[in-house]
């Protein structure tokens, strides 16, 4: 058994439950914050077994791409200064497997 560990962007999360929940999978949520564009995240817990590892992450690959985001840059000291945005990449997901050595459900 695994346990996968997948953070998402908040706007992908309703959509990635519900294909998951459409295969058979449950997952647990959980609220996060990421630090780098400051934006809310969910953290999702998946308990699947090793031979469905593969199938979740090509539910979480087809539903949570990778797309260019527009961020103001920070505000500089001088009055005169241009404030053009910053184009990054955000979205996807960062995923962990974790080998489950005990799984009990109570």
């Amino acid at each position: 058994m695994k346990l996968i560990i997948a953070v998402v962007e908040d706007s992908d999360a309703p959509v990635l439950i519900e294909r998951l929940v459409e295969a058979g999978v449950q997952a647990t949520k959980l609220a996060s914050t990421g630090g780098f564009l400051l934006h809310g995240n969910t953290t999702l817990l998946v308990g699947v077994d090793d031979s469905r590892v593969d199938e979740v992450f090509d539910i979480i690959r087809a539903t949570c791409p990778r797309r260019k985001k527009l961020l103001p840059q920070a505000a500089s000291e001088l009055p005169t200064a241009m404030h053009i945005p910053i184009e990054v990449e955000a979205g996807g997901a960062v995923v962990f497997v974790v080998d489950v050595g005990q799984f009990h459900r109570l």
